[in-house]
């Protein structure tokens, strides 16, 4: 079975692979005005060819600009664009930003690129929010973990989501994803069929919420999280 589940991730790293560079990256660059559609569609492609499904519990908030999301590997980012029809703005590392072919979705895909290095890379990470929730109208999506955790247990919350959100007195949602790394894990190599799992947790105003708004938020995102592992909904 050790074997199996490795060709499976080789197979399902070929899929978005090739379909990232044969299909997305052509595509918006024909047909720039369409991406979002695009990427909505294709996404839900890959997890096809994957043999992966997708479950989701909760609404969207409409009113919200800013969603948190837990965050264990790339499904969890091609799950939610397979579910959603909203055009997301995701903030991802500078670095990926220089990948061959990634880089290229990110960047054609007119997504928010932060240097965690530098000292700067904050202010920029704040403009870039704020043009795109007023010029651009598109919501952002961000891991506040800022990188992947390797149990489901999650990481600490860098402090840059909460100062952008607090700083723009934006409208929050907190979105719980599981099951993503049994589908494709990308630590150990290994993916097998699954459903992964999509948690709308409430929505709050910055503005009106109390000083650990934050601390709170993270600590319903991992109850969600804890509560599905104890009901067996994900390995």
């Amino acid at each position: 079975m050790k074997i199996y589940a490795k060709i499976r991730f080789y197979w399902g790293a070929f899929v978005i692979a090739t379909i990232v560079a044969l299909g997305m990256i052509p595509l918006i660059y024909l047909f720039p005005k369409y991406k979002g559609t695009i990427m909505h569609k294709l996404n839900r492609v890959i997890m096809f060819l994957m043999g992966a499904k997708r479950r989701s519990f909760g609404e969207r908030d409409k009113e919200a600009n800013l969603f948190l999301i837990n965050h264990q590997g790339i499904m969890d980012i091609i799950t939610l664009e397979a579910i959603e029809n909203t055009h997301f703005r995701w903030v991802a590392k500078k670095e990926l930003f220089e990948t061959p072919w990634f880089g290229r979705l990110l960047k054609r895909g007119d997504m928010i690129s932060v240097d965690r290095e530098n000292k700067a890379g904050l202010v920029k990470l704040l403009k870039d929010v704020e043009e795109s929730i007023e010029k651009k109208k598109r919501a952002v999506a961000i891991f506040p973990e800022g990188t992947r955790a390797k149990t489901q247990k999650l990481l600490p919350f860098k402090p840059g989501a909460k100062l952008v959100a607090q700083k723009l007195n934006m409208r929050v949602q907190p979105i719980v994803i599981t099951n993503s790394k049994w589908v494709l894990n990308e630590h150990e190599r290994t993916a097998h069929k699954g459903e992964i799992r999509v948690h709308y947790l409430d929505a709050i105003d910055v503005k009106d919420a109390p000083k650990d708004w934050y601390e709170k938020i993270k600590e319903n995102m991992q109850k969600v999280i804890d509560e599905e592992e104890k009901r067996g909904f994900f390995r």
